[in-house]
């Protein structure tokens, strides 16, 4: 009788990137492989509901490659990298710009395993399958390095985030360090499945030293 072959899960097997504590800290990232989109506008806009629905059509259809070869692994958790193109200094900078200039990249980290003929591959098949998908062109495959970094874990509504995101930002100057990279958020809990007060997100800036 065949056994089946467990399902790699990056929640599991990377703790350092998947976990943060609700004080700041410091850690050192290396370079992965990412499946992403990139647009401006506001969440609740539909081309955000769109690049969405465009990203895990291809996160699924990657994984149903991987499994064939018997590299099944659990899709890992969504992840947005946000700005504006005004610089900003304090949170509260961004918080005024209306949500319509967001700029933002739904990013979802992949295993090792996973190459660019995976990628390309599903792109392939949903163009024949998913017709619809107009943006799928938009998804790329992408190796990124944020390095050193600061992180917090904030608990709550993403409309709460204030408070937390002035805490860590108050320890990249206390570390003597500058921001060197946009606004990351991890979603440890799917919003459209926990309660607002019970979401977890783990907040990230690449830093440097001034």
């Amino acid at each position: 009788m065949e056994t089946m072959t467990e399902k790699l899960d990056l929640k599991k097997l990377d703790k350092v990137y998947y976990t943060a504590k609700t004080t700041p800290e410091i850690i050192d990232l290396d370079s992965y492989f990412y499946v992403t989109i990139q647009g401006q506008s506001s969440p609740d806009d539909p081309r955000f509901i769109q690049a969405l629905e465009a990203l895990y059509a291809t996160l699924y259809g990657i994984k149903f490659l991987a499994k064939a070869e018997d590299n099944d692994f659990v899709v890992p958790k969504m992840e947005g990298q946000w700005w504006i193109e005004q610089e900003v200094k304090k949170m509260d900078d961004f918080l005024k710009v209306p949500k319509s200039e967001w700029h933002w990249k739904i990013m979802v980290r992949m295993p090792d395993f996973i190459e660019g003929d995976h990628f390309h591959r599903s792109i392939e098949s949903i163009k024949i399958r998913k017709p619809e998908l107009s943006n799928i062109d938009q998804v790329h495959f992408e190796l990124i390095n944020e390095g050193t970094c600061a992180q917090i874990l904030h608990n709550g509504s993403y409309d709460a985030e204030a408070p937390t995101l002035e805490k860590l930002h108050a320890f990249i100057e206390q570390e003597e360090m500058k921001i060197a990279g946009h606004h990351h958020e991890i979603y440890l809990k799917d919003p459209m499945k926990n309660e607002q007060e019970k979401l977890k997100t783990i907040i990230r800036y690449p830093i440097t030293k001034k």
